[in-house]
């Protein structure tokens, strides 16, 4: 199925052949479509959802496979998908050394998907765009994807474990209300946990959440660890106040940035609701649309420590510049 029949009248795809590219200069021609196709060369029991019994100390999402997978998203000017591009438009660097790209795909694989929904009491007005929004977001799934939803408030809530119905999460988000303060940290930390139970290997987890954290237990360094260890994309939509009220609403945004961001998700910063459905169901696309490049790092060592990843885009003579969006690292493991 194609993504323009999973997500009616969102989005439509472009296709711009090579020849046309080089030939007419007619580049990424003005519409209202978000995606652009550059056509390519031919390629020869669950835990429980109280916060109280999650260790502090785990550490179980270090990268323990000689195959590095890094997701990567590329983008034009007008934040459209580009797609088409091959393998030989891109390369990986590890702590500053060119690694060979052994694998490559851009083709729909299941994944599995979480979501973390803020359930406090600043989301009265924005609750019924949310709900609308966490349906289109998973409206973007093929039949093999998994999802599962957590709400949070005072404290975090696993309201549906992995399911591949849409319909049993829409039935719950029915009955969800706003109330509480915001332990954001704690809900991450619950959806990390509840990842364990994937069955792909692709995930990815958005978060949906109009303020800072002002309840958990976890801290920030702590929560930033265990992403940076996992091999789970994410993706984060921010409602926030254009005056913020208390300091953690004011680092909500770049608190949700640097969590996202490390994992080669993007976070969309929102100042009307009413863009919420529209911007998750870009999301859903974002993620159909991804490169994943693997490579087997040059000088391998189990040190534990944190090995940062560089991806370098060398588009087709004649675009105009193109944003890349791309996992920054991971933790090797330890001997």
């Amino acid at each position: 199925m194609e993504i323009r029949d999973r997500v009616p009248g969102y989005v439509s795809v472009i296709v711009v052949g090579l020849f046309v590219l080089l030939v007419s200069g007619a580049l990424f021609a003005q519409s209202e479509d978000t995606q652009v196709h550059i056509t390519p060369r031919e390629l020869h029991p669950p835990q429980t959802n109280e916060v109280a019994s999650l260790n502090t100390h785990t550490k179980a999402f270090k990268a323990e496979t000689d195959l590095v997978l890094v997701p990567v998203t590329v983008t034009d000017p007008d934040d459209r998908i580009v797609t088409g591009l091959d393998k030989d438009n891109f390369t990986v660097f590890e702590n500053k050394l060119e690694q060979q790209i052994q694998s490559f795909s851009c083709d729909d694989a299941p994944i599995s998907l979480g979501v973390i929904f803020d359930m406090s009491g600043s989301m009265k007005d924005k609750m019924d765009k949310s709900r609308e929004a966490i349906v289109d977001f998973l409206k973007a799934a093929n039949p093999q994807d998994e999802f599962f939803l957590v709400g949070f408030s005072d404290r975090p809530e696993l309201i549906t474990g992995f399911t591949t119905s849409v319909g049993e999460i829409q039935n719950k988000l029915v009955y969800v209300a706003s109330k509480g303060r915001t332990a954001l940290l704690d809900a991450i930390y619950l959806g990390m946990n509840e990842m364990r139970h994937a069955k792909h290997h692709r995930k990815a987890l958005l978060i949906i959440s109009d303020g800072g954290d002002n309840n958990s237990r976890y801290t920030e360094n702590e929560i930033k660890s265990m992403v940076e260890e996992s091999e789970v994309q994410m993706f984060a939509i921010g409602i926030f106040d254009d005056a913020p009220r208390t300091e953690e609403e004011r680092a909500g945004p770049s608190l949700l940035r640097e969590i996202t961001e490390a994992t080669g998700g993007r976070t969309f910063v929102l100042d009307n609701v009413g863009d919420l459905p529209d911007v998750a169901a870009k999301i859903g696309v974002e993620l159909r649309n991804e490169y994943v490049l693997g490579y087997r790092p040059s000088m391998k060592v189990n040190d534990g420590k944190w090995h940062k990843i560089k991806v370098k885009l060398m588009p087709p003579k004649g675009l105009p510049p193109l944003s890349v969006y791309a996992k920054k690292g991971y933790y090797a493991p330890g001997e």
